[in-house]
């Protein structure tokens, strides 16, 4: 197993905007959703995703911060793409000026009052672990 650094991971993660978010339900289940970066893909470490208030994602996260990111970019004939699984912790947040840093024109479809929009929540995700695949490799990225 290899150890790859966040920036190189970051490079081949670029451009991918859906991920799965997972959580866990107040049954214990695992539940999963995608969600857009919103086209904030220079990725660090850290994601963001908006989401409304009523969500279950929400109440899941008030329970159990304990979350897991999905990323995964298409191979291609001559691109082996890569897979990338991220153990994190979530936070709420609802502070608009926080809104503001990481909103797009392409939210407005979603939240049709932009950040004014009633109960939005900006979930950040911080990863604690993360391990890839591309192709044969795979291992763990160091944070």
């Amino acid at each position: 197993m290899s150890t790859k650094s966040l920036a190189e991971i970051a490079k081949e993660m670029a451009g991918i905007d859906i991920a799965i978010l997972s959580t866990h339900t107040e049954t214990g289940e695992i539940a999963n959703r995608p969600m857009s970066n919103n086209g904030d893909v220079d990725y660090d470490g850290t994601s963001y995703y908006f989401t409304y208030e009523k969500a279950r994602t929400v109440s899941d996260i008030q329970r159990n911060p304990k979350v897991a990111l999905g990323f995964s970019s298409e191979a291609g004939l001559f691109s082996k793409g890569i897979y990338v699984a991220v153990e994190g912790t979530a936070e709420l947040i609802r502070d608009k000026a926080a809104f503001q840093q990481h909103w797009t024109s392409d939210l407005d479809k979603w939240f049709d009052k932009g950040v004014d929009t009633p109960g939005i929540v900006l979930i950040k995700v911080r990863a604690n672990r993360a391990t890839y695949w591309a192709g044969r490799e795979e291992g763990d990225v160091e944070l």
